[in-house]
Parts: C-alpha cells; sequence; structure tokens
C-alpha cells in the first residue's frame, strides 16, 4: 500500500503572495484617499482666499473729486448755511468685475444720525440712458426733487455715464444697461437727509457716505462741511 506525503510548501508561499497582495491593495487605497483629501483641502484652502480676496477688496473707487453742493450758502442772510447733496464720478478698479449700480446700498452717517439712503430708479435710468446736458440737470432736479419727498430720507441717483460699453438685450445704444464695466464711468448724486428746511449738514459737521456694492468690500467717502459753504465746494 502506497503512502502519501503532503508537501505545503507552495501553499504557504501561495498564502503569502495573498497576503502580500491584500496589503498592497489596501496601502493603495490608503494612498488614493488621502491624496484625494489633501488635493480637495488645497482646492478648498485656494476657493478660500479667492473668495476672501474678492470680498475684502472693492471693485469702486471714486475718481477725482467730491463736489458739495448747495442752494442754500452760508452767504444767506435768510438762513444758516448747510451742504444739500455731493456729486462725484465712479469707476471699476483695475481687474474689477461688473457692478450693477441699482443694487449698491448706500448709507448715510453723521454723528448719531444713520440711516439708508433709497435709490432714485426714475431719475437714474435718465442719467444712464442720457449723456446730453439738459439730460444730466433734469436727472439731477429729480434725485432732489426725490430728496424732498423721500420722508427725510435723502435720495441718491446717477445723472450721467461716460465710456459705456454695455446695452441692453434690444441693443439699443439709447437703452444701456446698469452695469458700471471696466472703463465706464458714472456720475452720482447723493442727497441728504433733511430737517425741516434744511439738511442737518451744517458748517464744520463730519460726515460718511459709505457705497457697497453687492458683492465686495463698501467703499466710505468721509469728509467735513467747510466753515464758509458756497454753491460749490471741493470736499
Amino acid at each position: 500500500m502506497m503512502k502519501l506525503f503532503k508537501n505545503e510548501d507552495a501553499f504557504t508561499g501561495l498564502e503569502a503572495a495573498i497576503v502580500l497582495i491584500a496589503f498592497v491593495v489596501v496601502a493603495a487605497v490608503f494612498s488614493y484617499v488621502m491624496l484625494n483629501a489633501g488635493f480637495f483641502a488645497a482646492q478648498e484652502a485656494q476657493r478660500t482666499v479667492h473668495t476672501g480676496s474678492q470680498q475684502a477688496s472693492s471693485s469702486l473707487e471714486v475718481i477725482g473729486d467730491v463736489y458739495g453742493r448747495t442752494n442754500n450758502t452760508t452767504m444767506s442772510p435768510e438762513k444758516p448755511g448747510c451742504l444739500e447733496w455731493i456729486e462725484f464720478t465712479v469707476g471699476n478698479t483695475a481687474g474689477g468685475t461688473p457692478i450693477d449700480i441699482t443694487q449698491m446700498l448706500v448709507t448715510f452717517t453723521s454723528g448719531k444720525d444713520a440711516m439708508v439712503i433709497p435709490f432714485s430708479a426714475s431719475a437714474s435710468i435718465e442719467g444712464i440712458n442720457k449723456t446730453g446736458q439738459d439730460d444730466e440737470e433734469k436727472a439731477r432736479d429729480a434725485i432732489l426733487a426725490a430728496a424732498k419727498t423721500s420722508d427725510s430720507k435723502g435720495a441718491w441717483g446717477v445723472i450721467m455715464t461716460y465710456n459705456d460699453v454695455g446695452v441692453n438685450a434690444t441693443g439699443d445704444p439709447t437703452n444701456r444697461n446698469n452695469l458700471l464695466e471696466p472703463g465706464e464711468q458714472f456720475v452720482l448724486v447723493v442727497a441728504f437727509p433733511r430737517e425741516g428746511d434744511g439738511t442737518v449738514l451744517t458748517p464744520n459737521t463730519r460726515f460718511s457716505v459709505n457705497l457697497q456694492p453687492a458683492a465686495g468690500a463698501g467703499y466710505p467717502i468721509k469728509k467735513t462741511v467747510p466753515s464758509t459753504i458756497y454753491k460749490v465746494n471741493r470736499l
């Protein structure tokens, strides 16, 4: 009768190979997971940096001087002088994104007074779509009239545009969009809140007007009313 002898050397080697392959597969999967998590973390960090940069920087800037204007100067013997509105030109910063000017929030602060100045849409539509001097005067008068009838909260709007590059969907060049795009300039009027027959901005009063676009940081305009107020004052 023949005897059978069992040799398990090959089986032991196969087990070792299987275990080795299992370790290699697990290590590969673990490495892939770790690398994927690292790439994801790097992308999120990059996105956070870009978002923070956009939120911390403003796409808006004031071009040139800020002018304070009034019809009630300190030279008038009937009433004490006061500043009624300011005019200035805004544009995009270098590399800035287009700004929907109708979505911008304008706030006014002076001493203990702080409020949001409402946007005069009807006057601004005329100011955006027209570029003639007569249209500029009409838009300005409409904003000042709105300031007197807006529950003493003032009013602001656009009275003139320069270097227009955008039109609305109809393609009509006299019907431009509301975007302040790179290269364009909008002339704004901000009429201040009123108290009785005058405004709160008497001589030597400090005030601040903050321009807050829909995206990005706000642009503050901090000025002081001059001691002698003329019809047109460079602040």
